[in-house]
């Protein structure tokens, strides 16, 4: 008689819209936390990073506390993933006068060595199959890498070649539309088209905020971070409460 195979919830959020809405807008709310506690509470950068490194070890418990995916706890270290990346690297580049090309190419190479490890003891990158604690390791250490390599990125190339906030946000754009055009056509597989937009997602969220909240003579709107932050914190909130009851974004699997 065959064994039967456990049916097990994956441990991290299912692909819908709501996942990207809210993945973007958690980068951008993320971003200017940081800025206003270390700049308008006037922490400072390296008091900022280890206050948000706390903070992200609680949500880090709570998460891996619940053994499988519950939305407010996913998107607060989802939050919090966002901040501390961004404090890596800004700590990384305006403390320690690393070059962002330098760290570009570090986190590039860091990431590619956690997919590695990740596939050689797991046998699988598929963000549908995070069922044990190792793969939720590797999740969160690549989620970790991606988004400092994505601050360092859009840093490069919103500032360091002085693209611009609006021109940045039109070329991970369309790097994220693409990859998903690529997905479609069987260019490439589910894993590489994910993590190329969940990449791209972070200096997405950078350009956005910046684009909104900068004064129109830095090439912004103009509009207020407090503003920005509610608005968007608002949506992020009801969308997590919509998951959460509607649990349209929890995966089962057979492991």
């Amino acid at each position: 008689m065959e064994a039967r195979e456990e049916y097990v919830l994956n441990r991290v959020a299912g692909l819908t819209l709501f996942f990207w809405i809210v993945k973007i807008l958690s980068t951008t709310v993320g971003e200017t936390a940081a800025d206003f506690v270390a700049v308008d509470l006037k922490v400072g950068l390296m008091g900022t990073t280890l206050l948000m490194g706390v903070i992200t070890a609680t949500a880090i418990f709570w998460n891996f506390r619940q053994k499988k995916y519950f939305a407010p706890a996913y998107w607060f270290l989802i939050v919090m993933m966002s901040i501390e990346g961004a404090l890596i690297t800004d700590i990384l580049v305006d403390d320690f006068s690393v070059s962002l090309v330098a760290l570009d190419f570090v986190f590039a190479v860091l990431m590619i060595s956690g997919f590695y490890l990740w596939y050689r003891l797991e046998g699988t990158l598929s963000i549908h199959k995070i069922t044990n604690n190792k793969r939720e390791v590797f999740y969160w250490l690549i989620v970790l890498i991606t988004f400092a390599l994505g601050t360092g990125v859009g840093d490069t190339v919103s500032e360091l070649i002085n693209f611009g906030y609006a021109n940045s946000l039109t070329l991970f754009g369309g790097i994220f539309l693409f990859s998903g055009v690529l997905f479609y056509a069987k260019v490439i597989n589910a894993t590489l088209a994910f993590w190329i937009a969940f990449i791209v997602t972070r200096p997405i969220g950078a350009s956005l905020g910046d684009l909104l909240i900068q004064a129109p003579s830095d090439g912004g709107m103009g509009v207020g971070a407090g503003t920005i932050n509610i608005v968007f914190f608002t949506i992020i909130v009801a969308i997590v409460a919509y998951l959460s009851i509607s649990k349209t974004d929890v995966i089962g699997n057979t492991d």
